[in-house]
C-alpha cells in the first residue's frame, strides 16, 4: 500500500545471533565466537536507543544518522565478510542470511524518528490477549473476534499513552454517542488516545491516579 513501509524488528535480528552462540555442557556461552560479535553490534544500536529515546523525535532522526549509521555500516561490513568464510554453524549461516536479505527494512528506523527499532512493546502488548484467548468467551466467531480485537487495542494504545483505562473507556461511552461521528468521522480524532484534547483525569499523571501506574 501506498506510504506504508516496513521497518524489522532488531530484538528479532539480534535472536538469530543468540540462538548461533555456541554453549558449554553448563549451558554458558563459549567466548570468541561469531555470534556474540554480530550480537555485539546490535547491542551498540540499542545502547544509541536508550541514551536519545526522550529527545523530540526530528532529533532522534539526526541522532540515529550521526551515531547510528555508522554502527550499521561496520556492522553490514561484518556481516559480509563474515559470510565468505565456511561455517558449519547452521544457525549463524540463518543469521547472516537474514540480516543481508533483510538489510533494507531492518535499516527503515533511520528514516524517521517516531519508529521504534524493536517490536518488543507491541508483542509484549499482545501477549495476555494470545495467552488468554483459549479461555476466553465469545471469540469462536469471525464477529466476536473482531469486537475483541478492536477492544483490546483501545485498551493497549490507552496503557501505552498512560491514560486510565477506566476513566478513557468511560468517557469514550460517554462523549462518543453524542457527536455526529457518522456524518464526520473526522472529528473521532479528538478522542484517540494520543489525543491532546483529552481530559486530565484519562490521564495517569493527574495527581489522585499516580497510585495507578
Amino acid at each position: 500500500m501506498e506510504n506504508i513501509r516496513r521497518n524489522l524488528c532488531w530484538s528479532h535480528c539480534r535472536r538469530y545471533y543468540i540462538e548461533s552462540i555456541p554453549l558449554t555442557s553448563n549451558g554458558k556461552e563459549i567466548p570468541g565466537s561469531k555470534g556474540a560479535e554480530g550480537r555485539a553490534y546490535i547491542d551498540l544500536l540499542f545502547k544509541v536507543e536508550n541514551e536519545i529515546k526522550d529527545l523530540p523525535y526530528e532529533e532522534i532522526r539526526e541522532k540515529r544518522l550521526e551515531r547510528s549509521r555508522p554502527i550499521l555500516e561496520a556492522f553490514w561490513s561484518w556481516v559480509d565478510e563474515t559470510a565468505a568464510i565456511p561455517t558449519t554453524n547452521e544457525k549463524l549461516t540463518a543469521a547472516l542470511n537474514y540480516s543481508r536479505n533483510q538489510k533494507k527494512y531492518l535499516e527503515t528506523f533511520l528514516k524517521d524518528g517516531r519508529l521504534p527499532i524493536s517490536n518488543n512493546l507491541c508483542e509484549a502488548s499482545i501477549r495476555p490477549f494470545a495467552t488468554g484467548r483459549r479461555a476466553w468467551l465469545f471469540t469462536d466467531s469471525h464477529k466476536g473476534a473482531t469486537a475483541n480485537a478492536a477492544l483490546y487495542t483501545l485498551v493497549e494504545s490507552a496503557r501505552a499513552n498512560e491514560l486510565d483505562v477506566f476513566e478513557y473507556l468511560n468517557y469514550l461511552l460517554t462523549e462518543i454517542p453524542n457527536s455526529d461521528y457518522l456524518h464526520q468521522p473526522e472529528g473521532l480524532e479528538k478522542y484517540l488516545p494520543w489525543s491532546s484534547d483529552l481530559p486530565d483525569r484519562c490521564r495517569l499523571s493527574h495527581n489522585y491516579k499516580k497510585c495507578l501506574k
